[in-house]
């Protein structure tokens, strides 16, 4: 897949959470900000990064730059997602659901910010397990990468695009059909994260 440049794109950015970090040493403690941000274009487009300084402003800008790194491309079904997913990072799990026109997003947390980023107006998603922000982040990230496009859930599963996402066709939803790899339908063959810094934070 080649790789996302942040210069094309029209990106909003937005702070997530900040974590204060107290180290104590010899001389004393230490205390430094752990941000963590995601960037998105509204239309198909985002990341997500965590930035380490001793100031917010330089954590934010880190976070920012880390996040424009990890730009993924989401396959957008009109307004929502093509399938349901579930993806573990650490101690979290998020679910993500299509749902149909109307719906908005339906989700909490990091979800959420990630899911209006990238462009998703319509999705059902829960987060189970640690409630750690970092790793709910990093595990929705994770799914939208995973996401297969409609046309290729519907060649896998021996389907039509209608049926797999029959509310989008009521709503006049075109399709192409042809404009896919067929060597690429195998839903099992998922894509792991890449990013160094997408690891599983501690809680």
């Amino acid at each position: 897949m080649p790789k996302i440049n942040p210069d094309d794109l029209n990106l909003t950015e937005q702070v997530i959470r900040t974590n204060k970090v107290q180290k104590t040493h010899k001389g004393g403690r230490t205390l430094s900000w752990s941000v963590l941000v995601a960037v998105g274009d509204g239309n198909g487009h985002v990341g997500a990064g965590l930035g380490k300084a001793l100031a917010i402003p330089d954590a934010i800008r880190k976070g920012i730059e880390a996040a424009k790194k990890n730009l993924i491309e989401v396959p957008l079904v009109g307004g929502t997602i093509p399938h349901e997913i579930e993806v573990t990072m650490g101690a979290s799990k998020v679910i993500l659901k299509p749902a149909s026109p109307g719906t908005g997003v339906v989700a909490g947390g990091a979800v959420r910010p990630i899911m209006e980023l990238a462009g998703v107006r319509d999705v059902l998603a829960k987060s189970l397990g640690s409630d750690n922000p970092v790793n709910a982040a990093w595990a929705t990230i994770k799914g939208l990468k995973q996401l297969k496009r409609a046309e290729q859930v519907a060649k896998f599963r021996e389907k039509s695009v209608e049926e797999i996402v029959p509310w989008m066709v009521k709503a006049g939803y075109d399709y192409d059909t042809t404009s896919f790899d067929s060597s690429e339908t195998e839903l099992g063959s998922v894509q792991e994260a890449e990013t160094a810094d997408m690891q599983p934070a501690d809680g």
